[in-house]
């Protein structure tokens, strides 16, 4: 296979077509610092001239990550959905991108494909993408699933609410749990970072959170983000109500091992949560991502972040959860340097998340030595919301004191919901109608009372 493009009589090759994906990527510091982006815009241009040519075919074949090497490769080869593979199968990535924004492709119609998509597919697709293209198809995949209530149904966008304590300190989880409840925050999930990872402390906030949810009839999920094998133990102690069970994905199997995860430890706590959860619907798995992971264990195989973060949500669909998200800033300006990148690998991760079938969230963040500001955060959540994202993140003011980083406030949510005229999750909604919160879009007369709830 011939991987060359001249361009202004200068003939650019490639040695593989994971190079060619590498740097047809739009620049990212996370793939600078990796040694494989594009030496100058010139031979990013001639990258996508090759990988514009290349067909489904060539990247089903010549994985990122080698079959022998890797298992979320052997996973997503050995799942791939034979008759969705052979309608797409001839296409070559730029007629792929331009069949995706055809008026006449529509949600449904993507869907139809996306078991035979593999993660490669996803993210070269991305890479021949407007930001505004990212935004058109990611609003059309709908992903609609259901736990406690349901989420992804047109018109809608859901939020986290994240009420993390630096001591998990019960009260003062409960309490910005009650103020983010009173903004209309909390549909997607009530979700605590825990600082202490353990089983008894997982457990005691979860019968917390879900003392406040009983308690007031709040159609919604509750969840602690501690690790995968710590939320095990806590189901293991007996009468632990457990909506969602979370962890973090890498797109590489050694990144994964870095996490202290595998497929097969996936699998058991699947399993263990079909018989124990606590949510009634039957989408109940969590997943958080975000590009670079990969890169910061050493774990990339000289692969781009993007791909790599392709390659998570290819993990994540085989658990078929109700919740994912890319904490698009939060690994630091190592990784996603500035502003522009951060806002590109947010509307990146959305639209190859929604691609490959996910109910696909983010959160719009920060570190502070990022050179990122506040007026550039408030832009990226609104294109969010004009996306079809399925839910952001809700904490405090945007500033976490626990992570320590900054990411959307309680107030925030229902400001995007009005500009871009989304409401909550429907039994969400018509608990804060009740409860005098919302009505609609407007806020009702005890908006912003975290008195209203018990």
């Amino acid at each position: 296979m011939q991987l060359a493009a001249t361009i202004r009589g200068t003939k650019y090759r490639f040695d593989s077509i994971k190079e060619v994906l590498a740097k047809a990527n739009p620049p990212k510091s996370g793939d600078d610092q990796a040694g494989i982006s594009a030496r100058d815009p010139v031979e990013r241009v001639a990258a996508r001239a090759v990988l514009a040519e290349l067909t489904l075919h060539d990247l089903r074949e010549n994985p990122v990550v080698p079959y022998e090497l890797d298992e979320l490769t052997r996973l997503v080869e050995d799942t791939l959905h034979a008759d969705a593979y052979q309608a797409i199968r001839s296409l070559t990535v730029g007629q792929f991108r331009e069949w995706l924004l055809e008026t006449s492709t529509t949600g449904p119609l993507i869907r139809s494909i996306s078991r035979g998509l593999t993660p490669e597919m996803a993210a070269a697709a991305s890479k021949l993408m407007s930001n505004m293209d990212l935004m058109i198809v990611g609003a059309k995949c709908e992903v609609v699933v259901r736990a406690n209530n349901t989420l992804g149904l047109p018109g809608r966008l859901s939020a986290r609410l994240q009420p993390n304590h630096p001591t998990d300190n019960v009260e003062g989880i409960l309490f910005s749990t009650r103020e983010g409840l009173s903004y209309g925050c909390g549909d997607a999930v009530i979700g605590v970072n825990p600082a202490t990872e353990s089983a008894e402390s997982t457990a005691e906030i979860l019968r917390a959170l879900n003392g406040v949810t009983t308690r007031n009839n709040i159609p919604t999920q509750n969840c602690v983000l501690s690790h995968v094998t710590v939320q095990m133990d806590a189901l293991r102690l007996g009468d632990v109500p457990m909506d969602l069970m979370f962890q973090s994905f890498s797109g590489s199997e050694k990144g994964n091992r870095a996490f202290g995860i595998s497929v097969a430890l996936m699998d058991e706590a699947y399993a263990m949560m079909s018989e124990l959860r606590s949510s009634h619907g039957p989408n109940f798995m969590y997943f958080e991502t975000g590009q670079g992971s990969a890169l910061s264990s050493d774990a990339h195989h000289g692969a781009d972040q993007v791909t790599l973060e392709a390659r998570c949500y290819g993990f994540a669909r085989r658990y078929k959860p109700f919740l994912v998200n890319t904490v698009v800033g939060f690994i630091g300006p190592e990784y996603l340097e500035d502003g522009a990148q951060i806002t590109r690998a947010a509307l990146e991760d959305h639209f190859m998340g929604k691609l490959l079938g996910l109910p696909m969230g983010c959160d719009a963040c920060f570190t502070y030595h990022s050179a990122m500001g506040q007026n550039e955060l408030e832009c990226l959540k609104v294109l969010l919301g004009a996306a079809g994202c399925s839910y952001l993140m809700s904490l405090p003011v945007g500033d976490d004191i626990m992570l320590n980083y900054q990411s959307t406030s309680f107030h925030d949510i229902p400001s995007v919901r009005g500009l871009v005229q989304r409401r909550p999750t429907p039994e969400f909604d018509a608990w804060l109608h009740e409860m005098g919160i919302m009505d609609g879009l407007k806020p009702g007369p005890r908006f912003g009372d975290p008195g209203v709830i018990r």
